[in-house]
């Protein structure tokens, strides 16, 4: 069962451009991947390309070999296109290992520990109440979510004195909470977009009253210590983890007791045989794991099946968008994703005949500027 071919396929995820891979074995069986769009996607095909060149002839069943190898054949850390492209190899060869093991990839890694995953709605932005209201009852009526994420911010940030930033915040999330319903859960994602860690605290002391389910990235990933600082300084639970690469820099957060919950992304941290490494560390520190996942239905699949077999695994972002080419996504019923127990590999058909078309769309990140010319982080 040797690895054989490797194809590639621009095409997209909602408004977001999205590059999948296939790899098929010398006897036929093929696996899929979803590549984390960092911005320069065409740049992951030749990666790809020279990548598998290393590998090509190997038994697809070595996952773990074949992820270390490529880890170890770059002189130095691959970086985030390296480890994307490492990732996607990596998920197409566990398909190929769950299918020929007849089996899905969660039972290869030990088993289920639960029946379900629950997810949250990513929203990303903090819109008028009513209009929130009417959006949230539309995903809990159609999916039965009961958790979301929201933008801390209401304006332009960068223009704004920061305690009317907090201010407007603190009392967006007051009236959130007297409309919609007090079960609900609600979390917001500060994108990394803060610099100074004393604004860090602040927002969280905005957002603490009405208790959020955690504040994401509020600050910029670098600086360890800055994390285990606002840590100790705020009341509300702090996530982060987007951004980090291996399993020695979340080990460096952890240690420095900078979070209360991981967020590796499994297509960027080299695929599902370092998520797991990164899955053990946190665990060993009492901190639970919630991925990054603003992505399709391929790495949604990914994590469903990393979500499944991990023991700290808290809750999953998901991102409620249409594709042409998966032809039978995992969807949220009652705000849980629903393992596939008969079906090996990922669980998820690809329809070859809807990438016969290149449906790729042109995204990049949006740099902001200060009033005074200077460039910020969005």
């Amino acid at each position: 069962m040797k690895i054989c071919r490797l194809e590639t396929f621009m095409q997209r995820v909602g408004d977001r451009p999205r590059l999948l891979v296939k790899i098929t074995t010398d006897d036929g069986i093929s696996g899929w991947a979803e590549a984390y769009n960092h911005g320069p996607d065409r740049a992951l095909v030749p990666l790809l390309e020279y990548l598998f060149a290393q590998v090509e002839g190997v038994d697809a069943r070595r996952v773990s070999y074949v992820n270390q190898y490529l880890l170890q054949s770059s002189r130095f850390p691959p970086g985030a296109l390296g480890l994307a492209a490492i990732a996607a190899i990596d998920h197409a060869l566990w398909d190929i290992a769950g299918k020929a093991a007849g089996l899905p990839v969660y039972q290869l890694l030990g088993g289920a520990v639960r029946d379900r995953v629950r997810v949250y709605a990513g929203l990303y932005s903090a819109p008028d109440v009513p209009q929130l209201a009417d959006r949230t009852a539309e995903l809990n009526e159609r999916y039965g979510f009961t958790a979301f994420k929201l933008s801390p911010y209401r304006g332009d940030i960068h223009a704004t004195r920061w305690g009317t930033v907090c201010r407007e915040i603190g009392d967006y999330f007051a009236q959130v909470r007297e409309r919609l319903p007090d079960a609900w859960e609600f979390a917001f994602d500060a994108h990394a977009c803060i610099w100074e860690p004393g604004q860090a605290v602040q927002l969280a002391a905005a957002l603490a009253p009405n208790e959020p389910l955690f504040l994401e990235e509020p600050i910029r990933p670098e600086h360890v210590p800055a994390w285990a600082r606002i840590r100790s300084e705020m009341r509300v639970p702090l996530a982060t983890g987007e951004s980090l690469y291996t399993p020695n820099e979340f080990l460096a957060l952890l240690t420095a007791q900078g979070a209360d919950i991981v967020q590796p992304d499994i297509c960027v941290v080299g695929g599902l045989t370092q998520m797991r490494k990164i899955a053990v560390l946190a665990e060993a520190h009492y901190v639970g794991v919630a991925p990054h996942n603003p992505m399709g239905p391929l790495a949604t699949a990914a994590n469903l099946h990393f979500a499944a077999a991990t023991t700290n695994f808290d809750i999953l972002e998901y991102k409620p968008d249409d594709t042409s080419w998966c032809v039978d996504p995992y969807l949220p019923v009652d705000g849980y994703l629903q393992l596939r127990p008969d079906r090996p590999g990922w669980g998820v058909e690809i329809d070859e005949s809807a990438l016969a078309h290149d449906d790729y769309v042109h995204w990049e990140r949006r740099v902001p500027k200060r009033p005074d010319g200077s460039t910020a982080y969005m």
